[in-house]
């Protein structure tokens, strides 16, 4: 455990809770997670994870962009149904992406999880995707990849993010029973 852990765990947590709330400031607080996270993951080798935060900071620009235009009167961030076309070609993005990764990982780093390292980060994307979409159903996919990233971290004895792991998995069960309940969502399921 360090402090840049210690520190990004912190970060991390209070940016999920942010986000399971709808609130926009959940957007600037991810990234400066994302940054700890990057230096951690370098450190770690867990360089797929460590990559995936470069790309999280980017889908993070994305996903304050949308939400800030999908917003009601109120302020309140609508909730948008995912299709099954949509999630089939997102499961799909995300099966082949962790296969190109995993492969160039194993066989040209010396990453310490390759393919489960792979796997996670090619989903974690598409479940950022689907979150600055707007979609309920990020959350159910949060909760699949956040339990086998509770698994790695404990093998990488990263204790504090194995804990933050746990937790975000109930974040997220918190997050999707919040988003199914928005008006919005009720009248389209």
């Amino acid at each position: 455990m360090s402090m840049l852990e210690l520190i990004a765990v912190t970060t991390s947590f209070l940016a999920i809770w942010l986000t399971a709330r709808r609130a926009m400031l959940c957007w600037p607080i991810n990234l400066v997670a994302c940054a700890l996270y990057f230096k951690l993951f370098l450190d770690v080798r867990l360089y797929a994870d460590m990559a995936l935060q470069a790309l999280f900071a980017l889908g993070i620009a994305y996903g304050w962009v949308v939400w800030a235009r999908g917003k009601r009167d109120s302020g309140d961030v609508v909730v948008v149904p995912l299709s099954r076309g949509q999630a089939c070609a997102g499961l799909l993005a995300g099966a082949v992406a962790a296969l190109a990764i995993g492969w160039f990982t194993s066989h040209y780093t010396n990453a310490a999880l390759p393919w489960i390292d792979a796997t996670l980060s090619s989903f974690s994307l598409v479940a950022q995707y689907w979150t600055a979409r707007r979609h309920a159903a990020n959350w159910l996919l949060w909760i699949t990849v956040d339990i086998a990233y509770v698994g790695m971290f404990m093998v990488k004895a990263l204790w504090l993010t194995t804990g933050l792991y746990a937790a975000m998995i109930v974040l997220a069960v918190l997050g999707y029973r919040r988003w199914r309940q928005a008006p919005q969502m009720q009248r389209s399921i």
